[in-house]
């Protein structure tokens, strides 16, 4: 009898060692951009990193929130990140898995081109929000002064955008992917696809700088599933596509249309540019009303990606 009790107190012991750590990703929405943790989850590997996750739907002043007093592990996106380092939050970016922003800018029939935009009204979703953002940013590559040549109203969803621009009285706005394949389906057009023009990361790793000094062990896991799973998306089309109607709950079309826009702009090491991020801090300083200078240590600290990088092979 003492030796089976024995035996089972081995067999509880050993099956706790490798019990999978529990962690909180906190993720903005559904957006196809990101879609890597919940595939990592699904296809294995944060288990193989000895993870497992559970995604939860937050927003970003709360998400932040949660970060700094370890309601969340880690917030899969980096601009909401940035804007809360440069404000004093203790939040830094780790790791980058869409060095673009996938959105595009949808016009009306008569707008053939960006500059057909000039003394237009554009429509966004809120002041500060990412479709202002955005917009400002093609509109700036095409020559543009976003404060005096065209006019911006905030309408709040992508349903009261595309109605608002039906009726006329918005000539364009800014639509992820996929809502742009629903305004190109009403008969407007994409006249800019801001990820073909420029770098601006999106959906990335943050975390608090609590977790960065404590759990860096954890932290190297999480990213290397990440890259793992970003390198799966670039490969598998197929499969990811399956993914992407179970997950968004969208038909194949959708998922296709999806894929095929960003399927291979994903990372494959992690890393976030140099000049994206330099987009992302430019852009929160005007946002946070700070006039400083920011450096990228301020809101972000890669060293651990590196380690996992070098663990994954990657030079």
């Amino acid at each position: 009898m003492k030796l089976i009790f024995t035996s089972l107190v081995v067999l509880f012991l050993h099956g706790s060692s490798e019990a999978a750590d529990k962690i909180r990703i906190g993720i903005p929405n559904l957006g196809a951009q990101f879609v890597t943790f919940p595939l990592a989850q699904k296809k294995g590997f944060l288990k193989e990193e000895g993870l497992e996750a559970e995604h939860i739907r937050i927003f970003g002043t709360v998400a932040m929130a949660a970060l700094v007093n370890a309601d969340l592990d880690y917030w899969a996106a980096i601009g909401f990140a940035v804007r809360a380092a440069i404000q004093g939050i203790q939040v830094k970016v780790v790791a980058g898995n869409l060095p673009v922003h996938p959105s595009s800018l949808i016009a009306r029939p008569e707008i053939k081109t960006v500059q057909d935009l000039k003394g237009k009204t554009l429509g966004i979703s809120v002041f500060g929000g990412a479709p202002d953002i955005i917009a400002r940013l093609v509109l700036k590559h095409f020559g543009f002064d976003p404060d005096k040549d065209v006019k911006f109203i905030a309408l709040g969803a992508t349903e009261t955008r595309l109605a608002a621009m039906k009726q006329g009285l918005i000539a364009a706005t800014v639509l992820a992917v996929p809502e742009d394949v629903q305004g190109v389906k009403m008969g407007f057009h994409v006249v800019a696809k801001a990820y073909e023009l420029f770098s601006y990361p999106d959906a990335g790793l943050s975390t608090s700088v609590k977790k960065i000094k404590e759990r860096p062990d954890e932290v190297k896991r999480v990213i290397k599933a990440g890259i793992k799973a970003n390198r799966y998306i670039r490969t598998e089309r197929e499969a990811t596509i399956q993914f992407l109607m179970e997950w968004q709950k969208v038909n194949r079309e959708i998922a296709a249309l999806t894929y095929d826009s960003l399927g291979k702009s994903f990372s494959e090491d992690g890393s976030v540019p140099e000049i994206g991020l330099r987009f992302v801090i430019e852009e929160n300083k005007k946002l946070a009303k700070v006039g400083r200078e920011v450096s990228f240590s301020e809101v972000a600290d890669f060293s651990i990606l590196k380690e996992a990088q070098r663990e994954l092979g990657i030079k």
